[in-house]
């Protein structure tokens, strides 16, 4: 194999070479790590190395997977990866080693994934961009003076310079399917209780985040999909039966879908036109291929999702703030915490044990009329984001105006974060770019627990309007 077309390849046809002996996983990784430094300094995509560790592996039998001998990494939000830190990105989290592997790590390495970082992220996660105190902001391999988004943003910016061909992620209102709109990949999240939470916590965010990962490629999407789902003892609830294999399903051109498009916010207001095209392009797309697509949107109360939204979120981040400081000694403040996570930590700690249950009554009831909405039309498409990717400083981590704060990114995010309220799964398809070549990403949002038609779709679109040969223009 020759080296130089390593960022050609998706996960799936790395994993072949391996198994023919083209190439072992070895020299992957090290191909892998020449990358990382070579592109890190200019991207900040990976801020935790575990090379050594990573090569113990790589050298070592390894499972046999789908992605057997394949480079990954890791975001440094929620998933423990046994001998490695999560801190999820905050200066107030310990730089403590795991003792344990996540249930989904676990199912990674069964994969045969060979992980060899940890990715940047914001703050406990909680904006659509990647610029924190602790890590300093991840740069957009497409110009590196946009944001990647967030909060997965290094795991985006990772793949989308070649380092690896996917790389862990999660979504707790849109951090996957932000930094795939921002960088150009596909980004699925899944349905709620398809990937286990286990060990550590029943679930995440009540339900509102889920893991899985970016990648460049739909089939790998799709197997990493098969890697990671399942249920595992203790887990609350789970989703709804999957086929025996997302990734052999989907290879499978869908029936004729019915498929609503948006082009505007709930509230009304209008998208910038870089996205009004991306969903117009992609409706043409989909009509082109025999689907029945037409113009509507579910019926949102838009004051009270926002309003119970933000409760649940912030409660939880409260929680998780208390019991850091319970076992560590330390007192949140502005020493340890930046000041839009003092701001919702303020507001988490304002929500009384009844208004709590009061949103998630809210919320749930919004889930069921959203359901209904989905009963008529197998598919919803709407823009990723309501404009292209900010700049790299337009946030200010220190900002306290918790409302501003979060009706910027409510227009900037219009979309995605309903999906992880009703537990649906969607996807960012990178079907765009703008005259000055940014990718500008569309949203397929699909019925609960139908992950199978959105694959479908996608890889049928992939192949229509094919996206892969756009990697190779970045050069770092």
């Amino acid at each position: 194999m020759a080296f130089r077309d390593y960022g050609r390849f998706d996960g799936i046809s790395l994993a072949k070479l391996v198994a023919a002996g083209d190439v072992s996983a070895a020299e992957l990784l090290d191909e892998a790590i020449t990358r990382a430094e070579r592109a890190n300094p200019a991207l900040n995509a990976i801020v935790y190395q575990d090379y050594e560790r990573a090569r113990a592996t790589a050298a070592a039998a390894l499972p046999q997977g789908a992605f057997t001998g394949v480079p990954f990494l890791l975001k440094d939000i929620t998933l423990q990866c046994a001998g490695t830190p999560t801190r999820q990105g905050a200066r107030f989290w310990p730089a403590t080693p795991a003792d344990h592997d996540s249930y989904l790590m676990a199912r990674f390495r069964n994969a045969g994934l060979v992980a060899f970082g940890k990715t940047n992220v914001p703050e406990f996660g909680l904006v659509p961009t990647t610029e924190g105190k602790l890590y300093g902001a991840a740069h957009n391999p497409w110009d590196l003076s946009l944001s990647p988004g967030g909060s997965s943003g290094g795991s985006a910016a990772a793949v989308t310079a070649g380092i690896v061909p996917l790389a862990h992620a999660n979504d707790g209102g849109g951090s996957i399917r932000i930094p795939a709109s921002c960088c150009g990949l596909v980004g699925l999240k899944p349905t709620r209780g398809r990937v286990s939470a286990g060990p550590d916590m029943p679930d995440n965010v009540d339900g509102l985040a889920i893991e899985l990962v970016v990648s460049r490629s739909v089939r790998d999407t799709a197997a990493a999909l098969d890697a990671a789902a399942g249920n595992e003892p203790g887990d609350p609830y789970s989703a709804p039966p999957a086929p025996a294999s997302f990734r052999s399903a989907a290879e499978a051109a869908p029936r004729p879908l019915r498929i609503a498009f948006t082009s505007h916010r709930l509230d009304g207001t209008i998208v910038a036109p870089d996205c009004v095209a991306a969903v117009e392009h992609a409706a043409h797309l989909c009509q082109s291929l025999g689907h029945a697509v037409e113009e509507a949107a579910p019926q949102i109360p838009l004051e009270l999702y926002d309003q119970a939204f933000t409760d649940l979120w912030c409660s939880h981040l409260a929680s998780m703030i208390d019991f850091l400081a319970r076992i560590t000694g330390q007192t949140p403040g502005p020493d340890k915490l930046e000041g839009l996570t003092l701001a919702y930590y303020a507001r988490g700690k304002s929500v009384s044990a009844a208004r709590y249950i009061q949103s998630k009554i809210i919320l749930g009831r919004i889930s069921r009329g959203v359901a209904r909405f989905h009963q008529r039309y197998d598919l919803w498409l709407t823009p990723t984001l309501g404009e292209p990717p900010w700049k790299l400083g337009r946030f200010d981590p220190d900002r306290t105006d918790l409302a501003a704060a979060m009706a910027e990114f409510g227009a900037y995010v219009p979309f995605a974060p309903l999906q992880n309220v009703t537990g649906q799964p969607a996807i960012n398809l990178p079907l765009f770019w703008t005259a000055a070549g940014i990718p500008i990403g569309v949203q397929f949002v699909g019925a609960f627990g139908d992950e199978l038609t959105l694959l479908q779709l996608a890889t049928q679109l992939e192949r229509a309007a094919p996206w892969a040969e756009r990697y190779n223009g970045i050069a770092l």
